[in-house]
C-alpha cells in the first residue's frame, strides 16, 4: 500500500564567519564601495528622470555606459552589478505596496557594507576540515569560512537540494557570508504538544502561561534604577566599554566642528562597535536556543498583537506642552528595544510551522490589567511592574504581573479571540512513498 508523500520547498539562510587576509579585506571593501556608490548613482539618476521616462531597460543601459567610463566600478563583478539594480527595483516595488519607506542615498558611515554573489554555481563550495570549508568569492579568490552547519555542497547537492546564492556581509566585527539554501524536505505532521500563552516583558523576557518562563539571568536594571544596556557583557567587558567611551569623548573634546574626526578616534569607535556586536550576537543566540526549545515543546503558541513602534516612542513632548516621567519613558524604551520583541515572534513563526505547530495572535489590551482568575478588571491589582494582586474581595489571587497576562493571552486564544495565525508559506510537492514520521 503506498501513500502521498508530502514534500516542502524551505528557503533559509545561513551565516557564517569569513577568515580573510588583509589584501582579501581590502579588496571585498572596494567592492562593497563600489556597490553603495552604485546604489546613489542609480538613485540619483531614478530621481531626475521624469517619470514618464524611468525604466528598467533605461536604468540597465545607464549602469552598464558606468561601468565603462568609471574605471574603480570594474572591481565590482558584473553580476553583482546587476544585483544592485534589481535590489533597487525591489525597494521601490516594496514602497510601492506598502511594505517599506523610499530608498534613500546611502550614505559611508551608516550603511552596511554588502555584496550580492547572485549565482550559487560561482561559489565553489568545499568541506576542507571538521570546522573549516572554502568558498571562492568572484574578484576575491578562496576564502576559508567556519563550518557550523551542513551545507548542500558537492554529491549532496542536486536540484531541490542546493545553494541558490549569498551575500557578503560586515559588521563591527568583521566579514561574514550570509548562504542562501534551498532544500526539499518531508513536511512535518501536526505537533502534538499543549497550548502555551507568552507575555513579553522587560524584568521577564518570557513569560509562560504554565509557569515554565524564560529568563536569561540578565536584570534590565543597574542597583540606582538606570536601565542597564550592556547586561549582555560582563564585567570586564562593561569596565572596557566605559574606558572606550571617556576616551572616545576626550578624544572628541579637540575635535573643531566640522572637522573630521582623527584615526585614533575612529579607533576608538571601532572598539565600541565590537563590544556592542558581541552584546548583540548574545542576545540573538539566546532567542534562538529559546524559541527553538519553545517551538518543539508546544504545539500551539498564542502571543500578544503589539504595536512596537507606538510602545517605544518618545515622552518629551513639544516646548508648548512637554511630557512627563521622560527620562524614565527613556529607560523602558530602552530596554524594550534590547529585549526585541518583534524578533523573538518573528523567530517563533517560522520555527513552529517548521515543527508542525500553529503561532497565533490576540489582541493586547487589557491582557495585563486583568485578573487572570477571576476575569475582572480592578484599579490598583497592578503593583508596580513585577506583582499583580486581584483587588477584588472574591478572588484576591496574587502573583507575578507578566504570569497574570501570560494566562490572559491563552484564555482569549481559547475564546475565539485570535486573529489570523502567523504562518509562513510553503512549496508542496507530493510523491508517492511511504509516509516520512514527523521530522521535530
Amino acid at each position: 500500500m503506498t501513500t502521498e508523500r508530502v514534500l516542502e520547498k524551505r528557503q533559509f539562510g545561513h551565516r557564517a564567519r569569513l577568515a580573510l587576509t588583509p589584501t582579501q579585506v581590502r579588496l571585498m571593501d572596494d567592492q562593497a564601495h563600489a556597490a553603495r556608490a552604485m546604489w546613489n548613482q542609480l538613485h540619483d539618476l531614478w530621481t531626475m528622470t521624469p517619470r514618464c521616462q524611468r525604466s528598467l531597460t533605461r536604468m540597465d543601459q545607464a549602469l552598464r555606459q558606468a561601468r565603462k567610463e568609471v574605471d574603480w566600478y570594474a572591481v565590482l563583478p558584473a553580476q553583482a552589478a546587476q544585483a544592485v539594480l534589481k535590489t533597487y527595483f525591489q525597494a521601490w516595488r516594496n514602497c510601492w505596496g506598502g511594505r517599506a519607506e523610499e530608498p534613500t542615498f546611502k550614505a559611508r558611515i551608516r550603511s552596511v557594507m554588502s555584496v550580492d554573489i547572485p549565482q550559487g554555481r560561482d561559489l565553489q563550495i568545499k568541506r576542507v576540515h571538521r570546522r573549516w570549508g572554502v568558498v571562492n568569492i568572484p574578484r576575491v579568490g578562496r576564502v576559508r569560512f567556519r563550518w557550523t552547519k551542513d551545507l548542500p555542497v558537492g554529491k549532496r547537492a542536486d536540484k531541490d537540494n542546493r545553494i541558490t546564492g549569498a551575500r557578503l556581509v560586515k559588521d563591527a566585527l568583521g566579514w561574514h557570508i550570509a548562504f542562501r539554501v534551498q532544500s526539499l524536505q518531508p513536511a512535518p505532521e501536526p505537533h502534538g504538544g499543549g497550548q502555551v500563552g507568552i507575555d513579553a516583558g522587560v524584568n521577564l523576557p518570557l513569560a509562560l502561561s504554565d509557569g515554565n518562563h524564560q529568563d536569561h539571568g540578565r536584570p534590565p536594571r543597574l542597583p540606582d534604577g538606570t536601565a542597564d544596556r550592556d547586561k549582555w557583557l560582563n564585567p570586564d567587558e562593561k569596565a572596557k566599554l566605559l574606558r572606550l567611551e571617556q576616551r572616545a569623548a576626550h578624544r572628541k573634546s579637540f575635535r573643531k566642528p566640522k572637522d573630521r574626526g582623527s584615526n585614533r578616534l575612529r579607533n576608538t569607535y571601532d572598539q565600541i562597535k565590537q563590544l556592542r556586536a558581541r552584546a548583540t550576537r548574545r542576545a540573538v543566540d539566546w532567542q534562538h536556543r529559546t524559541t527553538t526549545n519553545l517551538a518543539r515543546t508546544y504545539g500551539t503558541i498564542v502571543v500578544e498583537q503589539l504595536n512596537i513602534t507606538n510602545m517605544v516612542k518618545s515622552a518629551r513632548g513639544t516646548t508648548d506642552n512637554p511630557g512627563t516621567n521622560v527620562a524614565q519613558k527613556s529607560g523602558l524604551n530602552r530596554s524594550i528595544n534590547q529585549e526585541a520583541w518583534g524578533r523573538t515572534v518573528t523567530m517563533l513563526t517560522y520555527k513552529t510551522a517548521r515543527h508542525g505547530g500553529t503561532l497565533h495572535k490576540v489582541p493586547a489590551p487589557n491582557t495585563s490589567l486583568r485578573c487572570s482568575a477571576c476575569g475582572f478588571i480592578t484599579p490598583g491589582s497592578r503593583e508596580g511592574q513585577a506583582t499583580f494582586v486581584c483587588k477584588n474581595p472574591d478572588c484576591g489571587w496574587q502573583g507575578n504581573a507578566d504570569h497574570n497576562a501570560a494566562r490572559n493571552v491563552l484564555h482569549l486564544y481559547r475564546m475565539g479571540h485570535a486573529l489570523i495565525p502567523a504562518a509562513g508559506r510553503a512549496v508542496v510537492r507530493r510523491t508517492r512513498g511511504v509516509k516520512p514520521t514527523a521530522a521535530r
